[in-house]
């Protein structure tokens, strides 16, 4: 159990530095105040002393009252079970994030490209000198501010990984409580991306170089990641069903390494029909543009050349899209023919139906449709007299 003693502590009649502890009992007072009174210079401390997994553990204060409050809190803990070794708290940020993602086996190399820059561009420049006892919510949220100010999607990154890391550090009980409690802090509220028309989708791909129109076709008409576009293959592409299989990705790491591996999800390995009006251009590329080796690269060119055909083609058409808006073009169009959220998930390759949902809105393409389709539905309706007598007879919900 927890207690407190008294450390009396001052110089005696020769001059030298005398000290004794006491208990915090009528007696030990009386016993204190009979030292205190022969020495000059007195300094009384509280010490507040306590085991954690059998090793005694000694706080000081110089107040009573500041160590009542400590004991109080450290029997709190032991009561719920949270009381941590102290010196586990004292381990630098610095070491235990480095530790951290040195054993994080199951993440993708570019999420370790990430995580590795996020903590070296944000998080230790700020917290890694400290421990992890000492990092404060109040410190975490002007840390977060201060990102978020010019970079809110960096910020809302940053703080997810070092609220994860720190989870990990309460789950190894290093410290008690997360000092990540910003609400919504992880949170990346993008704003909402135009919709591209089928005449800017036209006017893009006619702007790329003959070798590469085939990935934004790739792109709107079959809803394919940039990952997926770059790790598409010719065995990839069946001729006679019209379809595309979607079994690898390829990325670019923070370094600029290029990596094949495997799709996030086993929703993303899937098979999406092409569109008639896309398969003709699909297979003619595939002819002139393909090597017949069955692993061979649809666009064989690669990330960096596409990256600079696609900035030259939207500077050429006049707009400003990223190439990823083209898949979410396409999906809107799928979303406007009427598509489930259930089949925008599998053509999407989503795993749940959340982000699906974002497609299901209008396009202003489809909402000239519908108005066209209003029209004419008024054209055809019948006219009825309003006050005829065989409503004013019957009322206006008579059979």
């Amino acid at each position: 159990m927890a207690h407190i003693s008294y450390r009396v502590s001052g110089r005696g009649p020769d001059g030298k530095l005398v000290a004794r502890k006491f208990s915090v009992t009528e007696k030990g007072k009386a016993r204190a105040h009979a030292f205190a009174d022969g020495l000059v210079d007195v300094r009384t401390v509280y010490a507040v002393r306590y085991r954690v997994d059998g090793r005694e553990h000694i706080r000081v204060f110089r107040q009573r009252k500041s160590a009542n409050d400590y004991l109080v809190q450290v029997e709190a803990d032991k009561l719920r079970g949270v009381l941590v070794d102290p010196r586990r708290a004292k381990i630098t940020v610095t070491e235990y994030a480095k530790n951290w993602l040195a054993g994080r086996h199951d993440l993708a190399e570019s999420t370790k490209d990430l995580y590795s820059w996020l903590l070296d561009r944000h998080i230790l420049p700020t917290f890694g000198a400290s421990s992890l006892g000492a990092i404060s919510p109040s410190a975490v949220r002007t840390w977060r501010a201060r990102i978020a100010k010019d970079h809110a999607t960096t910020a809302a990154k940053a703080y997810r990984l070092l609220r994860e890391i720190l989870n990990t550090a309460v789950a190894d009980e290093n410290i008690v409580r997360n000092p990540c409690q910003v609400k919504g802090g992880g949170a990346e509220n993008a704003p909402e991306r135009p919709v591209a028309t089928f005449a800017e989708v036209e006017a893009l791909t006619d702007a790329m170089p003959d070798s590469q129109r085939v990935a934004v076709l790739l792109a709107a008409w079959c809803q394919l990641r940039l990952a997926e576009v770059l790790g598409l293959r010719r065995r990839d592409v069946d001729p006679l069903k019209g379809v595309v299989t979607v079994r690898t990705t390829r990325t670019k790491t923070m370094a600029g390494k290029m990596v094949d591996k495997d799709p996030k999800s086993d929703a993303g390995r899937r098979t999406v029909a092409v569109p008639p009006n896309v398969l003709p251009n699909l297979l003619d590329h595939l002819e002139r543009h393909v090597g017949a080796d069955p692993e061979a690269l649809v666009l064989e060119r690669g990330y960096s050349s596409l990256r600079t055909a696609w900035d030259n083609a939207r500077r050429a058409v006049g707009v400003s899209y990223h190439f990823h808006d083209l898949r979410h073009a396409g999906l809107t169009w799928s979303a406007a023919t009427g598509a489930s959220t259930a089949e925008l998930m599998r053509r999407a390759g989503h795993a749940s139906p959340h982000a699906a949902l974002r497609y299901q809105h209008a396009t202003e393409d489809r909402d000239h449709v519908l108005a066209k389709a209003l029209a004419e539905l008024a054209q055809k309706a019948p006219v009825v007299e309003i006050g005829s007598a065989r409503t004013k007879a019957r009322g206006p919900y008579a059979d």
